[in-house]
């Protein structure tokens, strides 16, 4: 018994060490990354959030935002983009 405590501890100190902070610098993010990152939608929406920010806008049209999201990761799938980071992408599309 006094094992099979031991054990479940050991699970539970293990998986509260798992749940650790992680953090990312979006500005390194690739496209290649991008492609298969599990949270890709988390970052659009940071990157969003970042762009706006810089803007001094505090309005998000959701419609533009989700053609803006489909034309980031159309222009990560092409194949010059993959060793590009997000950022790069996206500022040589935006408007000068």
């Amino acid at each position: 018994m006094f094992k099979l405590s031991i054990g479940v501890l050991m699970i539970f100190v293990a998986a509260q060490a798992a749940q650790a902070q992680v953090t990312v610098d979006i500005s390194k993010i690739t496209c290649e990354q991008f492609n298969v990152l599990p949270k890709a939608d988390s970052v659009a929406v940071w990157l969003s959030g970042y762009y706006h920010g810089q803007h001094r806008d505090s309005v998000i049209d959701m419609n533009k935002f989700d053609e803006n999201v489909r034309n980031l990761r159309a222009a990560c799938r092409l194949p010059d983009n993959f060793k590009r980071s997000v950022m790069q992408v996206i500022e040589s599309n935006l408007p000068k």
